[in-house]
């Protein structure tokens, strides 16, 4: 399928995006995990956590959606049932390796598939640690899905430094930990999202190798009530159009102020970007509030280091920024790009290249200089739903017409992301409809053979 979008005068108006994705999938597994019954309310719309339940399903785990909240009655730590088919996660990497940390510990065979892209993502980081603590995990030949996970004869804990901060690296050792003999210690470099930590109530300690996270397979996982907050790597591609677009205005309501998931909220700060939040709160666990993103001048900045953890996912929609900031937008450190749905670096520096941006591909990230304006044409979505995501919005502060190219895999992660988008929308930039007629209100028109 195709979108088709033109330039927008202004982008203004309130928005609500659904539940954070990366707490709902581990809101799901935890309640699977629990001997007893959870709800859990604002989980994900989005197809990768449909993944989740649907493998938590075949493992014989309850899962009931009614009125918005989901219920799941857990059985215990080792309660799964042994699957009758292939676990298929989909184009989730984070339902694949949470879920082979868990499955490693279990007496039953199993196998962890998914769709053509997952297929080709790399699972040796998380294959290396569990097989460590006694893993008996068979990939294909090139270390990626299927995964085939036997029962192991003695599985134990370990203390495992992360060459490379990853949270779904982390979190995998760490479910597996819960279910191994001993102490498991996960040592990062540099911290990455802690949703697993802050759910497990786990404390980090700094010391001189790096920080250090500690559990042990005595754990017992309780029954609880989760309040999913809004995604705000979903509310980031609004945010940003707010800070491109003249005139504009955009209000995110409820989404997670986590401070392991801020860093696009001070990249857009640093730029020059009119950023305020408010109404700060706390819902299971997690810092929430409403943000609001306002355009200003945009001048270009490094990003790397420490911070590249904190907005790995929104890195596609900096990209797009940096067209329109004044001077150069580097990204470096990003090495993690290359191993994503898509390889974010070479998506990104090559569709910016094709609506006119000075860009150039660097092995760890990108460079653009920003020249205030980009030019529609037709780009690919790459079958990458943050690609196709921010290329939508670079087309609605490009001139001309920009068609999206299989742009349906924005359906993985944020079904409404193209109505909300179109109920921003106020016009186009010669006064007319930023979206064609006919090409109905989701904005996608059929394409022949796509």
């Amino acid at each position: 399928m195709d979108y088709e979008i033109r330039g927008a005068s202004s982008i203004n108006g309130a928005f609500k995006v659904p539940g954070d994705k990366s707490i709902s999938h581990r809101a799901l597994l935890f309640s699977s995990l629990a001997n007893g019954v959870s709800e859990i309310r604002g989980i994900s719309t989005g197809g990768d956590v449909s993944s989740t339940a649907q493998c938590l399903t075949l493992l014989g785990t309850d899962i009931v959606r009614r009125d918005g909240i989901v219920t799941v009655k857990g059985k215990g730590k080792r309660s799964y049932n042994a699957p009758v088919s292939p676990l298929d996660a989909g184009n989730s990497g984070t339902t694949m390796r949470l879920l082979a940390g868990i499955l490693s510990a279990q007496k039953f065979d199993s196998t962890l598939t998914g769709d053509e892209t997952l297929r080709r993502r790399p699972m040796q980081r998380i294959i290396d640690p569990l097989s460590q603590m006694g893993a008996n995990i068979v990939p294909s030949y090139n270390m990626t899905a299927p995964l085939k996970i036997f029962p192991s004869s003695k599985f134990h804990g370990i203390r495992y430094e992360l060459p490379l901060p990853s949270a779904q690296v982390k979190s995998s050792i760490l479910l597996g930990g819960i279910h191994a003999d001993g102490e498991t210690i996960v040592v990062e470099p540099v911290e990455s999202r802690d949703h697993t930590e802050r759910m497990l109530k786990l404390k980090k300690i700094q010391t001189p190798s790096g920080l250090e996270t500690t559990v042990t397979g005595e754990y017992i996982v309780e029954p609880a009530e989760y309040e999913v907050p809004g995604d705000i790597s979903s509310a980031a591609f609004f945010l940003s159009a707010g800070a491109i677009l003249p005139n504009s205005s955009v209000t995110a309501i409820g989404i997670t102020l986590n401070p392991t998931r801020t860093g696009l909220l001070d990249v857009l700060k640093e730029m020059g970007a009119k950023v305020v939040i408010e109404n700060v709160r706390e819902a299971a666990g997690e810092p929430i509030g409403d943000v609001t993103v306002s355009h200003a001048e945009l001048k270009g900045m490094a990003i790397g280091g420490q911070l590249i953890p904190r907005l790995i996912d929104e890195l596609p929609i900096i990209g797009v920024i940096g067209a329109f900031a004044n001077g150069e937008t580097v990204v470096r450190d990003a090495h993690d790009l290359r191993r994503k749905e898509s390889d974010r670096i070479v998506a990104v520096v090559d569709n910016l290249a094709a609506m006119g941006a000075d860009v150039e591909e660097l092995d760890d990230g990108f460079v653009v200089r920003g020249s205030g304006s980009l030019n529609g044409t037709e780009l690919d979505s790459y079958k990458d739903h943050r690609i196709a995501m921010a290329f939508a919005v670079a087309g609605l502060a490009a001139s001309g017409k920009t068609v999206i190219r299989h742009s349906e895999w924005a359906q993985i992660s944020f079904p409404e992301f193209f109505e909300i988008l179109e109920n921003l929308v106020v016009l186009g930039k010669q006064g007319n409809d930023p979206f064609p007629a006919g090409v109905g209100k989701s904005g996608l028109t059929a394409a022949e053979g796509s």
